[in-house]
């Protein structure tokens, strides 16, 4: 006689379809919100930011015996986009418009001028100085004045952003921004104010002490 074949049963118990069906909606849930594909979602539970930071720490101090004579304001329209081969854009890919504004300042480094630079007549009523040329600074972007203006990811970018601790980085184009700034500084005429600025100002300072002829030249 033939042993009776005995049927496995593969159905899932009832609880582990309640406890699935729960994390399915959670993982819709928190998805939609970190997609923005359900409005109002966001607002349902109301956050709160609270700074708990410490205090700032004193590192160190520098003396800075450069005048700034000169400071420039630029704003730049920054369109980044990156591809990647055999994907549509849809799928991935993104593409970036930030505006970006931000600031360089002109100096003079007054620190660089020696003892031979500078010549002082008997009667001490005229005096001539001889400065180095004026330098840029860094660009400093200003956050208050910069946004993007449109961010356009595919659906694998934006799967990435759902697991990414900072999911909305801006660095790459931030670092756009400045390197555009700097270099429309360095076309810009900042330099030669801020020589100009330094001149009015020394005239001016050896006015007051009792100069009545002051030379100021500029030279590497």
């Amino acid at each position: 006689m033939t042993a009776p074949i005995r049927r496995v049963s593969t159905r899932m118990p009832g609880w582990a379809k309640v406890v699935s069906a729960v994390v399915l909606v959670l993982v819709v849930f928190f998805a939609g919100i970190r997609l923005s594909v359900l409005p109002g979602l966001k607002d349902l539970f109301g956050t709160e930011t609270h700074d708990r930071s410490g205090p700032a720490l004193l590192e160190s101090i520098q003396d800075i015996s450069r005048y700034d004579a000169a400071s420039g304001n630029f704003q730049i329209v920054v369109d980044l986009e990156k591809d990647t081969k055999y994907l549509p854009d849809a799928i991935r890919g993104s593409r970036t418009l930030y505006v970006g504004a931000g600031t360089v300042d002109a100096y003079v480094d007054l620190g660089k001028v020696g003892k031979n630079d500078v010549t002082v007549n008997d009667d001490r009523t005229s005096a001539t100085l001889r400065l180095p040329h004026a330098q840029l600074g860094k660009a400093a972007l200003d956050a208050d004045r910069s946004y993007a203006v449109s961010k356009q990811r595919g659906l694998l970018d934006r799967l990435g952003d759902l697991f990414s601790d900072n999911p909305n980085s801006e660095q790459a184009v931030q670092k756009l921004a400045v390197r555009h700034i700097s270099e429309a500084a360095k076309d810009s005429e900042l330099t030669k104010r801020a020589e100009t600025n330094t001149t009015t100002m020394l005239k001016g300072l050896l006015g007051s002490l009792g100069f009545k002829k002051v030379e100021v030249s500029y030279g590497t």
